[in-house]
């Protein structure tokens, strides 16, 4: 794209992104030549902002990269002419996000053929000997890019509220991280000194301070990162998650103001397009795939050649085309490396692919030295960790959207022990799947896992709502799953329960969508008062519990979700969950695997 667009287009998004002279003097802060400053400045928090990277210009007339005839070749770059004869230059992006402290091999969901197939995936020291692999093949102008999410999920991760786990990411040794929405699980001041103990550059433009000390209002991380590599400059914009302090605890956010990117992207994107003289622009996010096929489709976005996205681990095979750009996201778990390649060749962008790749560690033997690290980092919970509290005879798995097989056991705990009428579990994402040995037919379930399933442990917490009440927030939480806007979607998706069953049709109009709803195998009575259980969720009024509001006689039950687990195994294993029609959809399978639908992408 020329650099000169946005003075020439004059399209909504391209209007709004006057420079005010105070984002001008934060450029020139940002660039090379003031960047001593802007790190004595951020020095009196004690961080360090890691903003690295070459910022010499050098304009070229790059083609467009989302040039329709320029089409996805999985073919190695290597065989390009051009780039074996030096007279082109290859570009590597290595993606990963949605790791979630999964540091060891583990089962794997897929679908192949229509039925369901687990392999052994991912690994930190698999993940980095295949990295290595891979940045070596084209070393000088390799990028290692994480996208978030990825000091929690695990039982390291919680008890050492993600410090643990930034060795090892620096062990990799990532060229940019962004903050992901479960980077404020331990807080702000731990959210800030993890992600600034990461060797990587940080970039996020919508996280400010919201306090009233001295930083109020000043961004938390550098809002964009450019870099020199290969003769063609790159210029990434990284954006969390607006809705963080929605979609989760709202006390793991205090002190944090988010925005959306719509307010400020256009503004970015000219920046590196016409100061900067970025060759090619990428907004590096973490906002769920629904919601960034939104915004791709806002004209704010024009003139980025790609968003390279993460939060809801879609596996993105092939780059789905918004109006303005094109979007990816590489899985989850640290199963998956998605690598483009991009090949220069006179000022031109000539030829490009992307893969989806398997960390698969029948391919790349483990690192060693990872491997020592992440026994050291290991060793203080060891014993905790590795302690077994149950089995299943059935495959744990949480990829199903509707209903899943993970979930029920969840719930079916929480109606054992509190004996409510409905019993609830948030639509989390997170955790691989656990598959049974097919010798023994059982898989053991350890501390370690549980805290991967649930990597909160909150506590019970019980409250009564009126028939209408449950209703309107189903149909509140079916348009959070499944709004017709992709980008209204939450990144999360439909809750779970026990104790009702609810059929719904995805395509009905907003607030439309619950066909019928039973309790305790009767139908809804709008006037009848329910009790349920759900966990707490810090910084909540007390009166609303899984977002569920105004909650007459709301309890805490004293019990943590984590021990309510421990003694429902101790009675009831091994555990068999499975399907089994609690909530469906006249529209879509109990097996549907992605929210979003209607734009060729399938989840496999």
């Amino acid at each position: 794209m020329p650099s000169n667009h946005i003075n020439n287009c004059g399209c909504s998004g391209c209007q709004s992104a006057a420079i005010s002279k105070a984002e001008k003097e934060m450029h020139v802060q940002l660039s090379e030549n003031s960047r001593r400053d802007f790190l004595k400045r951020s020095s009196r928090l004690g961080l360090g902002l890691g903003i690295g990277g070459g910022l010499i210009s050098t304009p070229m007339a790059a083609a467009a990269l989302n040039n329709e005839d320029a089409a996805y070749k999985a073919a190695s770059m290597e065989k390009n002419k051009a780039v074996r004869d030096g007279k082109a230059t290859k570009i590597t992006l290595l993606h990963t996000a949605d790791i979630h402290s999964q540091l060891h091999i583990h089962d794997e969901f897929f679908l192949e053929n229509g039925k369901n197939v687990f392999k052994k995936r991912g690994g930190f020291a698999t993940m980095k000997t295949m990295i290595n692999t891979l940045r070596n093949q084209n070393k000088s102008n390799s990028l290692v890019i994480d996208g978030g999410d990825c000091f929690q999920g695990g039982g390291v991760a919680a008890m050492s509220e993600g410090k643990a786990i930034v060795p090892l990411m620096n062990n990799i040794g990532y060229d940019i991280m962004l903050p992901g929405n479960w980077e404020v699980v331990y807080g702000k001041e731990m959210m800030m000194k993890d992600m600034f103990a990461y060797d990587g550059v940080k970039v996020c433009a919508n996280m400010y301070h919201n306090t009233k000390d001295e930083p109020n209002g000043d961004l938390i991380f550098p809002p964009y990162f450019v870099k020199h590599i290969g003769g063609v400059k790159l210029g990434f914009i990284g954006y969390n998650d607006p809705l963080t302090p929605k979609r989760q605890s709202p006390a793991y956010s205090e002190g944090i103001k988010f925005t959306t990117p719509e307010l400020n992207v256009a503004k970015y994107i000219k920046i590196l397009r016409e100061y900067e003289q970025c060759d090619m622009v990428f907004l590096l996010t973490h906002m769920g795939l629904a919601q960034q096929v939104g915004l791709a489709n806002l004209p704010e976005v024009k003139g980025v050649d790609y968003i390279l996205g993460a939060d809801t681990h879609e596996r993105v095979r092939t780059p789905i085309q918004g109006v303005h750009t094109k979007v990816t996201e590489p899985g989850a778990f640290g199963s998956f490396i998605a690598q483009m390649d991009i090949v220069i060749e006179n000022g031109e962008v000539k030829e490009h692919s992307y893969q989806l790749l398997d960390v698969d560690p029948g391919k790349y033997k483990e690192d060693e030295e990872m491997k020592r690290l992440v026994e050291k980092a290991r060793e203080p919970y060891k014993k905790e960790l590795n302690r077994v509290i149950g089995k299943t005879k059935t495959p744990l798995m949480r990829y199903y959207v509707i209903e899943t097989p993970m979930d029920n056991f969840i719930t079916d705990a929480i109606m054992w022990k509190f004996k409510p009428d409905i019993a609830l579990s948030n639509g989390f994402r997170f955790c691989p799947p656990l598959v049974p040995d097919p010798k023994t037919g059982e898989a053991e379930i350890t501390v370690d896992y549980l805290w991967s399933m649930l990597p909160v442990d909150s506590e019970a917490k019980k409250g009564k709502i009126t028939g209408k009440q449950l209703k309107d927030w189903m149909e509140k939480e079916l348009q959070n799953a499944f709004a017709k806007d992709p980008g209204k979607r939450f990144g999360g998706w439909v809750v779970r329960f026990k104790g009702m069953e609810v059929n719904f049709t995805i395509n009905n109009e907003t607030g439309k969508r619950v066909n019928w709803i039973k309790v305790a195998d009767m139908p809804l009575d709008l006037e009848k008062i329910y009790s349920f259980v759900a966990c707490e969720r810090e910084g909540d009024p007390d009166t609303t519990i899984c977002r569920v509001e105004n909650v007459s006689e709301p309890k805490r039950l004293g019990f943590t979700l984590h021990s309510v687990i421990e003694e429902y195994l101790k009675v009831h294993s091994p555990i068999s969950p499975k399907l089994e029609g609690r909530c469906t959809a006249t529209d879509a399978p109990n097996t549907l695997l992605t929210q979003l639908m209607g734009f060729g992408y399938e989840f496999r």
